[in-house]
């Protein structure tokens, strides 16, 4: 149940932070830094776990393992871009993280063309000429 412990953790420094922050909002704003970057470091672990099993899924299916470490670099950057939208989004920066969220979008689409290409390839060898 490690969904507790980071439910409660959050929940606790969630409301040192109201506390906090009438006193001093920037020490209020690093804490939630710092809790958002501890709950990523708690679930690393878990992170690998999962990458590892998608590893041996595809190595046992016969999946070129290029493409699947390009769709987990994907996934990664999806999760990076997000967290650090969010935590601009906490520390009033709206438009830095719309811009972070294009990037994301831009290399995660980037990163996606050379699988694209290899689909579209596929497909049209399938089809009867």
């Amino acid at each position: 149940m490690e969904i507790l412990q980071i439910a409660g953790f959050s929940l606790v420094a969630t409301f040192l932070a109201l506390i906090v922050k009438e006193q001093k909002p920037n020490f209020a704003f690093l804490l939630i830094v710092f809790v958002g970057c501890a709950i990523f470091l708690f679930l690393v672990d878990q992170i690998y776990a999962i990458i590892h099993m998608i590893e041996k899924i595809a190595i046992n299916a016969k999946v070129n393992i290029v493409y699947v470490e390009t769709i987990l670099k994907i996934i990664g950057i999806a999760y990076i871009a997000e967290f650090a939208a969010q935590i601009t989004k906490d520390a009033g920066q709206g438009a830095i993280a719309a811009k972070i969220e294009m990037g994301g979008k831009i290399l995660i689409l980037a990163m996606a063309i050379p699988i694209l290409t290899v689909l579209i390839e596929t497909i049209i060898q399938m089809i009867p000429s």
